[in-house]
């Protein structure tokens, strides 16, 4: 991160930095800039992303901190599923009789579902699945998913290759 790119960000109009972040916690250009360090290497020495944003170790760490206690953000190891001995993603539109959030926290609750998106258009939910192989995918979608009281119907879109994964967008 350039230091030019840290003061640009300070320039820009308050309103639009609130309206970008939803209304959460008021995120500075030095916080958007420390961020940006930890997701290219959320190993990254506080020494190195003070020096990179102008600030001190000990100001890096603290503003870290703040925003791991505000939930801003999280650091932590990424796998690739099919390493790690996942060999079946698949994601899964789910249509809810009754009340959404119900079914979406009971599917939350799932280990083997990763990400519950609640959706406006041809399905209610968007659960994406990690499975180990068809079988542990079949017992998930069949006897645990279709279970769910409220779960009308699903539709499966099972992962052939994965293309892009990234989890850069948190301050563009």
């Amino acid at each position: 991160m350039h230091s030019d790119r840290v003061a640009s960000r300070s320039a820009e109009p308050k309103d639009s930095r609130e309206s970008r972040n939803g209304g959460g916690p008021h995120l500075d250009a030095v916080s958007l800039a420390i961020i940006e360090q930890l997701q290219e290497d959320g190993r990254r020495p506080y020494a190195a992303i003070g020096k990179a944003v102008g600030l001190s170790e000990a100001a890096v760490r603290q503003r870290v901190q703040k925003l791991l206690d505000q939930g801003v953000m999280q650091i932590v190891a990424v796998t690739d599923p099919l390493t790690v001995g996942f060999r079946r993603q698949a994601m899964v539109g789910v249509n809810v009789e009754g009340d959404v959030e119900s079914v979406a926290d009971a599917l939350s609750a799932m280990d083997e579902c990763e990400y519950v998106v609640m959706t406006a258009g041809s399905f209610d939910l968007m659960v994406e699945i990690v499975c180990e192989d068809d079988d542990h995918l079949l017992e998930v979608i069949n006897r645990r998913i279709r279970a769910v009281p409220g779960v009308r119907s699903t539709e499966s879109f099972v992962y052939l290759r994965l293309k892009k994964q990234t989890y850069m967008w948190g301050t563009r």
